[in-house]
């Protein structure tokens, strides 16, 4: 069944509320650091989206675009572009997920895709993420073009244990918008 990416207003965030938090809920267990520690509990993820995105979409301060293979969602990535007045060129990469079952399919690179060509609409130039050092998203962002620019150590705790994980931050220079 091919993939469907599209852009989810914060009326979507509502109706499609349980795919999403199982999105999420699957991907903390999975090990994926995102944000949250194990124990993780499907309320908090029902609650990072009602609480966390849907406001931010719903300022159009943030893009949330999700992958679904028929009905199931399978992945999503956010764009934030609530930057201060003087950074309009920019915007930063925030959570990009992909569901465990189906990862290594190309669904995290089709959504990378599609979010910059977003970003592009926006006129924002220049995006910004971090990842966890040595994770598998290091290498796939790396592939997509996307420069290392520091290694942050001790920058956050791993999802199931007390250690703490480096972080690396990246850019991505976007080609500039022309209207």
């Amino acid at each position: 069944m091919p993939i469907t990416l599209s852009l989810f207003s914060d009326e979507d965030i509502g109706a499609h509320l349980d795919g999403l938090a199982e999105l999420l809920h699957a991907c903390v267990h999975a090990g994926a650091s995102i944000g949250f520690i194990m124990p993780h509990s499907r309320a908090e993820s029902e609650a990072f989206w009602l609480s966390k995105v849907l406001p931010a979409v719903k300022d159009e301060s943030r893009l949330l675009l999700v992958a679904r293979c028929g009905e199931a969602i399978v992945g999503s990535v956010q764009l934030d572009y609530d930057t201060p007045a003087n950074q309009p060129h920019r915007a930063e990469i925030r959570k990009l997920l992909v569901h465990p079952d189906h990862r290594r399919q190309g669904i995290a690179r089709l959504l990378m895709a599609r979010i910059e060509s977003h970003a592009v609409r926006l006129h924002r130039s220049l995006l910004t993420l971090d990842t966890r050092t040595g994770d598998s998203a290091e290498p796939l962002y790396a592939s997509l073009g996307y420069a290392t620019t520091g290694i942050i150590p001790g920058y956050c705790r791993d999802t199931l244990s007390d250690r703490l994980d480096a972080t690396t931050i990246m850019y991505k220079n976007l080609p500039q918008h022309t209207d």
